[in-house]
């Protein structure tokens, strides 16, 4: 394995690059990044939908996360690769297709993360918010929608960490990413697949094992920083209630 790593780590790292496209773990990871950030926003705007009182709305944006949850990835892929092209009329790159269906797939499942961290807070926040006469977006937008996204923090990290797992998909569309190069490295070599695929299974695991310790710490620390903060609440109620 080390005479593999030592012959081939240039391309696990950044596949053909700077004689060919970019791929490898840099593209794995840029994809990761990229369509968890374009799907954030269409997150938020999902779960703020789904918790709101717009009947119509919460509907359309439940049968859109329920219809996305229940369909295996390689199957969006597949429609996206065919469908995108149509929608554009021109041909698009396999990575194009690729962070087409992370955008879609992740604001989906995104999109509960941040609905779990809007419906976890104290129903008297809004009730608080409303009778300082703050409206409906202005309540979610500087009241509930920051502290849900704090509280949730871990989560989105480790929602993160399943994306890198996910990008491995884009091989069926021959996405240049880390498990194409693996790939291209095992058909070089023709005997050793084996070693190859450890190698790549290594790779993706020192990844998203970093990752997740990043989570646990952030869940630590925001769990902490929530005890300190009600610590405070009893004491001001308290406060109150001997004062009264």
């Amino acid at each position: 394995m080390i005479d593999i790593i030592r012959d081939n780590w240039l391309v696990f790292l950044i596949g053909q690059y700077p004689s060919g496209p970019l791929g490898g773990l840099a593209l794995t990871l840029i994809l990761s990044v990229v369509g968890l950030g374009l799907s954030f926003p269409i997150a938020v705007g999902l779960a703020m939908a789904r918790s709101g009182s717009i009947k119509w709305l919460q509907s359309v944006a439940t049968v859109f996360v329920y219809v996305i949850r229940g369909i295996p990835l390689v199957m969006l892929v597949f429609w996206t690769y065919f469908l995108v092209p149509v929608l554009l009329g021109r041909t698009v790159s396999g990575v194009t297709t690729l962070l087409c269906t992370l955008v879609i797939y992740e604001a989906a499942y995104l999109s509960e993360v941040i609905r779990a961290g809007l419906l976890s807070l104290p129903k008297g926040q809004r009730e608080a918010a409303r009778a300082l006469g703050l409206g409906y977006w202005r309540t979610m937008g500087f009241v509930l929608l920051p502290q849900a996204l704090y509280n949730m923090v871990p989560s989105i990290v480790s929602q993160f960490v399943s994306t890198i797992k996910e990008t491995s998909i884009g091989y069926v569309i021959s996405v240049q990413e880390l498990t194409f190069a693996a790939n291209g490295v095992n058909n070089n070599l023709l005997t050793r697949p084996f070693a190859v695929f450890m190698i790549l299974a290594l790779t993706y695991f020192a990844a998203c094992f970093a990752l997740t310790q990043v989570a646990h710490y952030l869940e630590r620390k925001v769990t902490r920083r929530r005890s300190r903060t009600n610590a405070v609440i009893r004491s001001l109620e308290n406060d109150t209630v001997l004062e009264g």
